[in-house]
């Protein structure tokens, strides 16, 4: 069933998201759940509280990326393929690498990018979808995307990491997104007004 993403603005982005634990209510059906919106909304990660679940929980897929384009730069940075993967109850062990500058978008921020400086590589100990332990080091675009959606179960969002400034000049655009003006291409879930 595909979900409504929560638009910019609402309260449960800026949330900090708690551990689950294995018996949580319809766990898988949420899994496939957010793969279906995921897909349908044209991303390529997609974390619980973006359709306004506060919980440790998002997934990736970046075999997409790696389809379109083998010779990509991006693609091949480091050497590493796509990743299509379940995270649950994530933590960040470690950031390392050097930083890199790429052009981030959010499906909660529709038709809004904005370059984003992050680490080329991270650790970190996280569950499957099967609740089996996981430890795991992604480089590139793999981190990247790892590195967004997990700002999302801490109550981050790209544009945080943009300067004051800038995210001064495109208060208006924020704006539009929170009341609904931007079009998005899928279903949105406002923030209560």
């Amino acid at each position: 069933m595909i979900l409504p993403i929560v638009a910019y603005g609402h309260p449960v982005l800026r949330q900090v998201c708690s551990d689950i634990t294995p018996d949580y209510p319809e766990l898988k059906k949420l899994i496939e759940d957010m793969w279906d919106t995921m897909y349908n909304s044209h991303g390529m990660g997609l974390a619980a509280p973006q359709i306004n679940r506060p919980i440790r929980l998002f997934v990736i897929d970046t075999e997409q990326v790696f389809e379109k384009s083998e010779e990509d730069e991006i693609a091949q940075f480091e050497g590493e393929g796509g990743k299509k993967l379940v995270f649950i109850n994530a933590h960040i062990t470690e950031l390392t690498g050097e930083p890199w500058s790429c052009d981030e978008g959010c499906l909660s921020l529709p038709g809004f990018r904005e370059e984003v400086s992050r680490e080329s590589t991270v650790t970190i100990e996280y569950c499957d979808e099967h609740f089996n332990p996981q430890t795991s080091t992604f480089k590139g675009i793999n981190a990247r995307v790892v590195l967004h959606e997990y700002d999302h179960i801490e109550g981050k969002l790209f544009i945080d990491r943009i300067s004051l400034i800038k995210k001064k000049l495109l208060k208006k655009k924020l704006d539009d997104i929170s009341a609904g003006r931007a079009k998005a291409g899928y279903k949105m879930l406002l923030p209560k007004k």
